[in-house]
């Protein structure tokens, strides 16, 4: 399963009709790589300051998991 066919932590992005990753993807490589490892950076910096620790640590995987389809399609 894709990055992009779940979410963590509810449905607010899924219920879109777009979502913002699907946006990202029209961006050039290294833009797109950015993005995705700042995102991981996130959740793993604020880790328990907003959701459960487990949580974000899952986004930040989440974020992770989306980077390395990312740098797969880019080899």
């Amino acid at each position: 399963m894709k990055a992009s066919e779940r979410q963590v932590g509810g449905t607010h992005y899924k219920d879109m009709g777009v979502q913002t990753w699907d946006v990202v993807d029209t961006w050039p490589y290294e833009q797109k790589v950015g993005y995705y490892r700042g995102g991981a950076l996130k959740y793993l910096m604020r880790m328990g300051s907003k959701d459960e620790s487990p949580q974000e640590i899952a986004k930040g995987q989440h974020y992770m998991e989306k980077l390395l389809e990312i740098l797969k399609e880019g080899e």
